[in-house]
């Protein structure tokens, strides 16, 4: 966005931060945060949200004001900074909340979840623009009675440091310990794993192919609350082919994702068009075929056509003997990462830049229409 001209401002929960923001960007952090630890409660969310709307309220003013989330409700900050900053407001929307609570695991009173869902459905309404990252989101916000020339389709984009690389001599391979892992087929579960991941259908795959497929190996990376359960689980089950790797950190994320044969990305059906994984752009950016645990209608389901399977989440034979497919067939995989590569390159952070550009552009320009022949309009910010 600075480099199509327009003056930039970040406003992020946390502590300031040293970290100088890059030039022509101004970051304001508003000193608190949700605290860490146990999944916060609706009390941490809406603390978040009143700091936030509290220090944007206090900014000069500003041409065009973005939501986005987390925190889950800051679309109802957009049409009150809307009116403070004479702004045009766009929400983007990378979860559907309040929806997507109970999916998160997040408990809330019957009538308070009510007015939640009363109140983000009046917020979206009286948004200029609202972003949806997938065709089902896009459906589900209609529904709440955004009207359709406001919605707009802009899909996640992949990391453009991930590319694919090989396989042969990965050092990401060999720090998995043994000197055999170098050759096994390794299925991957790749990035944040939480309540709305669900994994015991994964964990039967395993279970199944423990004795009769040794070569497979799943290999966990990441980070997330899910992930103490997972591993609980698969030692009581005595599962042996399970590894698990800590968050990695950016600038090996391409060597990470390319030391796996084949990856795993889930969804629990009841998240359907509230979020879609992000973790799918990364996956195909890395040319790798990926079984998509979700449901089959899903926006995820489509982009993983011609590049891997949509199975269900719980199905652990199916998964299983999916896994075992592929790795009788190393031809089928290398077909699939090269589409999977094929299809991420066609949608990139320049373009996805390029019609975010876009429409702040339009949404000004209609917002200067609409105000006095007589009030000069100030340059963007």
């Amino acid at each position: 966005m600075v480099a199509a001209g327009w003056r930039v401002t970040v406003v992020a929960d946390g502590a300031v931060s040293r970290v100088a923001a890059p030039a022509g960007i101004a970051l304001h952090r508003t000193g608190g945060e949700v605290p860490e630890g146990d999944r916060p409660d609706a009390r941490a969310y809406l603390d978040s949200l009143c700091r936030l709307t509290g220090l944007a309220l206090r900014l000069p003013r500003h041409d065009v004001v973005v939501t986005m989330t987390d925190p889950p409700m800051l679309a109802l900050a957009g049409p009150i900074l809307a009116a403070r900053h004479g702004a045009a407001t766009v929400h983007w929307c990378q979860d559907l909340y309040p929806d997507l609570l109970p999916v998160l695991g997040v408990r809330m009173p019957g009538m308070v979840h009510r007015l939640a869902v009363k109140g983000m459905s009046r917020a979206l309404r009286r948004h200029d623009g609202v972003i949806a990252i997938g065709r089902c989101m896009r459906d589900r916000i209609a529904a709440m009675g955004v009207k359709e020339e406001r919605l707009c389709l802009l899909p996640n984009w992949p990391d453009p440091a991930i590319r694919p690389l090989p396989k042969a001599g990965s050092a990401f391979r060999r720090s998995l310990g043994a000197r055999e892992v170098e050759s096994r087929f390794v299925v991957s579960y790749s990035g944040t794993l939480g309540l709305s991941h669900p994994m015991d259908g994964v964990l039967e795959a395993a279970a199944r192919l423990q004795d009769s497929d040794p070569n497979i190996l799943f290999l966990l990376t990441g980070e997330g609350r899910g992930f103490a359960a997972v591993e609980g689980k698969a030692r009581s089950r005595g599962l042996r082919n399970l590894r698990r790797m800590p968050w990695q950190p950016a600038e090996r994320l391409a060597e990470s994702l390319s030391a796996a044969d084949l990856h795993l990305v889930t969804m629990h059906p009841a998240a359907e068009g509230l979020l879609v994984p992000s973790k799918l752009a990364g996956v195909q950016a890395a040319g790798r075929p990926c079984l998509f645990l979700g449901p089959r209608e899903s926006e995820a389901a489509t982009r993983v056509a011609g590049c891997g399977l949509v199975i269900d989440p719980f199905d652990g034979v199916a998964i299983a003997d999916a896994v075992r497919s592929y790795a009788a067939d190393p031809v089928r995989c290398a077909a699939e990462g090269a589409h999977a590569a094929r299809r991420s390159a066609a949608w990139t952070a320049d373009d996805a830049a390029a019609a975010f550009a876009a429409i702040a552009e339009r949404l000004l320009s209609a917002r200067r229409i609409s105000r006095p022949m007589m009030v000069r309009p100030l340059p963007y910010a």
